[in-house]
């Protein structure tokens, strides 16, 4: 761990938005997934979340650059477990979905702890899942198609959310709690040493003013 790579580690943390997040409803394609999980990246989410019903995701693909790696992928067993977890902690559900009752994309305040919510590639978010969700939201379209690939509607979205809160300056201080912030560093920066410690049932010990274990 290098001085220069450690205060990259965490510039990026101070930006990340815990209150931010994107949950997927059967993404079943790998590129898709990756791609969604890159742009959660590059917007700052924290922590995405995905419905899968054989208990897993997708192969992550090349093309995410990586991004599996710093935003982490919480897996639900179903759309109800996971709308109330992300409801429990006082995140709004905007689902995109067409509807009577969808909201241009660009009215919502994503100042606010907000989950967008994507559905499958062919099908959208199910019937269940658009039930569940607090409000549905549109991508105003001009042409024959009424609809993006998930991973550019995904984008379109949380990059208006980006936009939002870089106005109201919430990228401008760190946002994670200090024991959250803490633990994810020593993985970010020792993901080796994290994981045989996590095994061992062993705490991570603190990391020096240039990232050296203390």
């Amino acid at each position: 761990m290098t001085p220069e790579r450690y205060r990259r580690l965490r510039d990026v943390l101070d930006r990340r938005q815990p209150d931010l997040t994107v949950l997927m409803e059967n993404v079943h394609k790998p590129h898709n997934l990756s791609a969604i999980l890159r742009t959660a990246d590059a917007v700052g989410v924290y922590e995405a979340h995905a419905v899968n019903p054989t208990g897993g995701v997708p192969t992550f693909h090349d093309t995410s650059g990586g991004s599996e790696k710093w935003v982490y992928l919480r897996v639900h067993p179903d759309v109800e477990e996971a709308v109330a977890h992300l409801k429990e902690r006082g995140f709004t559900v905007y689902a995109a979905n067409l509807s009577e009752r969808a909201l241009d994309y660009r009215e919502v305040d994503y100042t606010r702890p907000a989950a967008v919510l994507l559905g499958a590639e062919k099908w959208g978010v199910s019937p269940r899942a658009a039930e569940l969700a607090d409000a549905d939201v549109i991508i105003p379209m001009m042409g024959m198609v009424q609809s993006l690939n998930v991973s550019v509607a995904a984008a379109v979205i949380l990059f208006e959310a980006q936009r939002q809160r870089l106005a109201a300056g919430l990228y401008d201080r760190p946002r994670l709690d200090p024991a959250t912030y803490r633990r994810t560093l020593f993985e970010w920066a020792y993901p080796r040493e994290a994981a045989v410690l996590r095994r061992q049932g062993r705490s991570y010990p603190e990391l020096d003013e240039e990232g050296r274990i203390v």
